[in-house]
């Protein structure tokens, strides 16, 4: 399941969430331009480095959030941002949301560290730092609806209470954590999600269900 959509109106413009869909489009040029493995190695987090020297690899930890694998590496992130990211900053207005989302993909990259503390893989993406904004959609929102396209032969559209397609998404990430599939952080996605799930209450200015 992709989402297309969700059925819940914003009151005011998305500004950080635009800015950082835009700073992620340009740290990707970047990339692209310097070489890609080149900037990688140098700015991507790495958990047996860090853990060896945190204070002299700690700036890694934003950095290596704003770097991508590929194009659909950072097309399908700042969709799920997109989607997602314009009523959670909403609620919490600017200046808060920027704060959360940096240290969502800070609580992310320090999960998946410490899930596997002496990896020299490097690790790099902004979806731990989305996922913790799916976090706080899953509790902020949850009956808002999501508008998804689902491939079975054919394409089809269906859609969803928020709660159920973030808590279904938050599942399949622990499974394939569980299974240990390669080439995804996948106790970064749990660890971002948990981070909102906890801290969204207090980063929304106006907290309710809705």
């Amino acid at each position: 399941m992709f989402p297309l959509y969700d059925l819940n109106r914003a009151y005011r413009p998305a500004v950080v969430v635009r800015g950082l869909v835009l700073a992620n489009a340009l740290a990707f040029l970047f990339e692209l331009a310097a070489g890609p493995e080149r900037v990688v190695e140098a700015l991507g987090f790495v958990p047996a480095l860090f853990f060896q020297d945190p204070v002299g690899q700690a700036h890694r930890l934003l950095t290596s959030m704003f770097l991508h694998g590929g194009l659909f590496h950072i097309l399908s992130n700042m969709w799920f941002l997109w989607v997602f990211g314009d009523n959670v900053e909403d609620r919490m207005g600017h200046g808060r949301f920027l704060l959360f989302y940096l240290l969502g993909g800070v609580a992310a990259a320090l999960a998946q560290g410490l899930a596997m503390p002496g990896s020299t893989v490097p690790m790099i993406g902004a979806s731990g730092a989305v996922s913790a904004v799916l976090g706080a959609y899953y509790v902020l929102f949850p009956r808002a609806y999501v508008v998804s396209v689902v491939f079975f032969i054919l394409p089809f559209f269906v859609t969803f209470p928020a709660g159920f397609y973030l808590g279904y998404w938050a599942i399949l990430q622990l499974f394939q954590g569980l299974l240990g599939l390669p080439g995804v952080a996948w106790w970064a996605h749990l660890g971002g999600f948990l981070f909102g799930l906890l801290l969204a209450p207090r980063f929304a200015r106006r907290w309710r269900r809705w």
